[in-house]
């Protein structure tokens, strides 16, 4: 949707998906969005040397997160918020529910 203004569909998808889980990591943006793991890993550094993200190390995982400290973020935000309004209702439902634990073992279905 914003692929011309950002200029690229994987830096969209960054932010989108950061913004919908607060921090994300590489690798899971790249499955979700089932796109290629480096092309999301350049755009990650990218936003990162320009300071939009920030990173940090978690065990052998990088997290990335919005910069707090980044001048524009609240526009971004808003901007992103309003793009994540024309994702279709399934997507975006599906994007902002994060389930990161299995389930209790003894939890009925």
């Amino acid at each position: 949707m914003l692929e011309a203004l950002f200029g690229s569909v994987n830096r969209e998808r960054v932010l989108i998906y950061i913004l919908a889980r607060g921090e994300a990591y590489a690798r899971e943006i790249a499955t979700y969005f089932d796109a290629a793991l480096l092309g999301v890993q350049r755009q990650m550094e990218g936003l990162e040397a320009g300071g939009v993200l920030y990173s940090r190390q978690v065990g052998r995982t990088r997290l990335y997160g919005f910069n707090p400290r980044y001048a524009f973020l609240p526009e971004l935000k808003a901007l992103l918020d309003k793009v994540l309004i024309f994702y279709p209702d399934e997507a975006r439902e599906r994007l902002v529910m994060a389930r990161k634990r299995p389930r209790r073992k003894d939890k009925p279905f």
